[in-house]
């Protein structure tokens, strides 16, 4: 499995184009705007899109969930327990700020264990509620997509609707802090990191 970053808006969300090397078929993970971009990366690694996953239904992880779908006929999904959130466009002024459009419904809705299949590869779901109740992040191979839960040493904010700090450090904590120390970690906005890194420098954990 191979991973790209394409980074996207405003508010500089990164897209995944997590595909495999064998294949092509990729997984487009939080095609939070811009869609242009993401379509441009997509035909220069020659990918076949199969799927369209949200780690949570924030505007800037999904703003682009429409034309993504409308272009490649991918099925979307995201965790059940923040699936009301597509198709509800809650966050008017920052939509209009991203450019972002109301998405089409959910395909699949997950839950913690299950798997996403990309050709010859696959990620398992992890169910990290706190930033959203239905937050979840992706184990690949040696890697982890980790939405807004886990940042180079920091966390999501929590103060959203829906969001919860005792959720939040619990789900880091029992589910990304047991992972080793070697495993790539890339968040959902800045540089990416390791598990290591942020069990010894994450001031949220010291």
């Amino acid at each position: 499995m191979r991973y790209k970053t394409v980074v996207v808006g405003g508010l500089e969300t990164n897209c995944y184009l997590v595909y495999c090397e064998i294949t092509r078929e990729c997984a487009i993970v939080d095609p939070g705007a811009e869609h242009e971009q993401i379509f441009l990366a997509i035909a220069e690694e020659e990918l076949k899109p199969v799927v369209l996953v949200n780690t949570h239904g924030h505007v800037d992880h999904t703003g682009a969930n429409r034309d993504v779908k409308d272009h490649f006929g991918t099925p979307i999904a995201i965790h059940a327990a923040d699936n009301a959130m597509l198709g509800n466009i809650q966050q008017l002024e920052l939509s209009l700020f991203l450019g972002a459009k109301e998405s089409p419904a959910a395909d699949r809705l997950l839950k913690d264990g299950d798997t996403i299949k990309i050709g010859e590869g696959a990620l398992r779901v992890l169910h990290t509620p706190g930033h959203s109740p239905g937050s979840i992040s992706l184990l690949g191979d040696g890697f982890l997509l980790s939405g807004d839960t886990l940042f180079m040493e920091g966390v999501g904010r929590t103060d959203l609707p829906g969001g919860s700090r005792s959720h939040l450090v619990r789900s880091i904590r029992e589910k990304l802090m047991t992972l080793p120390d070697e495993t790539l970690v890339f968040p959902g906005h800045g540089p990416h990191t390791t598990i290591g890194h942020e069990r010894e420098n994450n001031p949220e954990f010291e």
